[in-house]
């Protein structure tokens, strides 16, 4: 039997200083645990542009179609800002959702019990907090016909079509319910449904689908009500599922809630493919931070724990997941920082490097 294929795209800025750590990850698991995968990098964004002129070359899509998961470290940066809108750095990353169809992005909105003080929020409304945001990544209001910016009469119309069919909400409808009953069984659709025709589909789709799923308890809300409830009580909701639009706002809301959003990973998975697996694309959160790349500054534990999420999606390998998620944990029960996370008086930085030592010893004590 074939090793499970990773495609490393580490991309700009801090991404191929954080890789590098989950790299070391991978290692430790072929080396310690016996678990090995088939490993190849490419470029994609800015550094695509710089080698090839478009951030995304045709071989690396394909390349992209063909492994069982692909992880992305962060692309972009200021001195992209000037090139055309078609070859932006961002444009890469679009066309791997895009052309892979993942339609279903996971983002995990988790808070570690040693940053609860980091949040905004009082530490009681978010200790413990473990919900996960279901967005819909595919369609909706940043892929919508008719777009663009327009003359009418004498000034310019700025045009964005929220548009969905029944088949893709009920795509990402049943990625949420399967999502729910290996939770809390528990669902929260959340649109717009008194101001907008495609929230009402949107609801009625969903309540149509929820008929196969008996054991989970399925709400509504209209999301404006959820945004106010995530700051409110955060606990109450476990899983979310939303469209494009709304996902974008709620999941980083969300992420904040936690006190850091870059510690938070990400998952966008699409169709099973031939072996069972869905199609799958692993990223951080966070940016590409060029104010900090190359000076060991950044934090590599959302893509550490991108990594972890590959493993419970990808590759079916839940216990080691949480193998890697609570190595995670104890290094911040330990105290171990980077840069972004000091908030105690007295406490020295680690450097990305000292991050990932600290996982590894603690992936060491795991066994």
């Amino acid at each position: 039997m074939s090793n499970p294929s990773l495609l490393i795209l580490p991309g700009d800025g801090i991404g191929p200083e954080v890789m590098a750590e989950v790299r070391r990850i991978i290692d430790w698991y072929g080396d310690k645990r016996g678990i090995s995968f088939d490993v190849s990098e490419d470029l994609v964004g800015g550094a695509a542009y710089d080698a090839h002129g478009t951030p995304l070359t045709d071989e690396t899509m394909e390349k992209a179609q063909s492994v069982d998961a692909v992880l992305l470290g962060a692309v972009g940066g200021p001195k992209y800002d000037v090139l055309d809108f078609s070859v932006k750095p961002e444009r890469g990353l679009l066309r791997l959702r895009k052309e892979m169809d993942l339609y279903a992005n996971l983002r995990p909105a988790q808070c570690f019990d040693a940053l609860a003080d980091f949040s905004s929020l009082k530490k009681d409304v978010v200790a413990g907090l473990d919900i996960m945001i279901v967005r819909e990544l595919t369609s909706g209001i940043y892929f919508g016909e008719p777009r663009g910016i327009i003359e009418e009469g004498n000034e310019r119309v700025g045009i964005n079509t929220q548009r969905y069919t029944e088949s893709e909400i009920d795509r990402v409808a049943r990625s949420a319910f399967d999502l729910a009953m290996k939770r809390g069984k528990k669902l929260c659709s959340m649109e717009k449904a008194n101001v907008m025709e495609s929230g009402i589909l949107w609801r009625e789709v969903v309540t149509e689908v929820g008929k196969d799923y008996p054991e989970v308890e399925l709400s509504h809300m209209y999301a404006d009500a959820g945004a106010m409830q995530l700051c409110r009580w955060p606990k109450q909701f476990d899983v979310i599922v939303t469209d494009n639009l709304f996902g974008d706002l709620l999941s980083d809301a969300a992420a904040m809630l936690t006190g850091s959003l870059g510690m938070l990973p990400s998952a966008s998975l699409g169709a099973p493919m031939e072996n069972g697996r869905p199609k799958a694309m692993y990223e951080p959160v966070h940016g590409s931070a060029p104010d900090i790349a190359g000076q060991s500054k950044a934090n590599p534990i959302a893509c550490v724990l991108s990594f972890a999420m590959a493993l419970r999606y990808s590759f079916d390998m839940g216990a080691e997941a949480d193998r890697l998620e609570s190595a995670v944990s104890k290094v911040l029960a330990d105290g171990v920082r980077t840069a972004d996370l000091l908030g105690e008086e007295g406490v020295s930085p680690v450097s990305t490097s000292g991050m990932g030592d600290a996982i590894l010893a603690a992936l060491d004590a795991s066994l």
